[in-house]
């Protein structure tokens, strides 16, 4: 047990600073670029932060209620434009003043961290198709708020230093591979696979067996891109051995909620599989 809460306490922990350092991207920006698109289609800086202050506040309501939020979940489900509650949540926080934006992301967010510091270990939190742990729920916050981070960057021309923040959503990938499978209808593959990615430090963060012949190599940021679907299969320099391991790569997500239509190439090449949609309409 203590093992646990210590390692939720890192992620907890991992998962402020990440979200800092997006707070950072646009705490001080001109009301103009706000209303700047992101790579995200229809969604502007403020769309991507009020998605993250609305996920929070989903995630706050699984940890202190789970009776309230299954009964919320039944009613957006049963809703005639169920699949639009999730861009419904992103339009309503970005027609707020930034300020008050801003600060409903901070307040949601710390509300969310104290209460998974203080659940018991083993407790499971419902979520959009699954239940996750505390620990599941932190890396799976971190995962959406660095990708949306990413968003909100490409955006406003910036570039973000990768941290070793980024192997927390490595691993999720990693464990992630055989509900990719799942949601796009097709049989996990019963096999371990090897993945290996280099880390902004050069260090490498490797899963499965060393022997596995299904294999993924690669940096660490084109690997978290992907499994994001902030970038297409093709626009990496991720490299797989085996026909498995090259499938998972063009349906690979790490975030519940079915897969769509992902990020389009930019050489020109259509993608053969669907690869997912993006992560603004799926749950982490």
């Amino acid at each position: 047990m203590a093992v646990s809460q210590g390692v939720l306490g890192e992620l907890l922990a991992e998962l402020r600073a990440e979200s800092a350092e997006v707070e950072r991207l646009v705490v001080d920006l001109p009301p103009a670029a706000w209303a700047a698109p992101t790579p995200a289609a229809g969604w502007t800086v403020a769309h991507q932060i009020a998605h993250l202050a609305w996920t929070d506040e989903r995630a706050l309501l699984a940890a202190t209620d789970a009776e309230a939020f299954r009964r919320e979940t039944e009613a957006y489900a049963a809703r005639p434009e169920a699949a639009d509650f999730v861009d419904d949540g992103a339009e309503a926080g970005a027609r707020l003043p930034h300020g008050e934006l801003l600060e409903r992301w901070r307040a949601g967010r710390e509300a969310l961290r104290g209460a998974l510091a203080g659940l018991a270990p083993g407790v499971r939190l419902p979520w959009y198709g699954t239940s996750m742990s505390a620990a599941s729920m932190a890396t799976a916050r971190l995962m959406e708020t660095w990708a949306h981070g990413t968003d909100v960057a490409d955006a406003l021309g910036l570039v973000r230093e990768p941290t070793d923040r980024l192997r927390h959503i490595v691993r999720l990938g990693v464990r992630a591979r055989d509900f990719a499978y799942l949601v796009h209808g097709l049989e996990p593959p019963a096999e371990a696979f090897r993945v290996e990615t280099t880390g902004p430090g050069g260090e490498l963060w490797a899963h499965g067996p060393e022997e596995a012949a299904q294999r993924v190599t690669g940096g660490a940021v084109d690997f978290c891109r992907l499994v994001t679907q902030r970038v297409h299969r093709d626009d990496t320099d991720l490299r797989a051995e085996g026909a498995e391991a090259e499938r998972w790569l063009s349906i690979a997500q790490a975030f519940a909620g079915p897969p769509g239509k992902g990020r389009a190439p930019s050489r020109g090449r259509q993608p053969e599989v669907s690869s997912g949609r993006m992560l603004r309409e799926g749950e982490a």
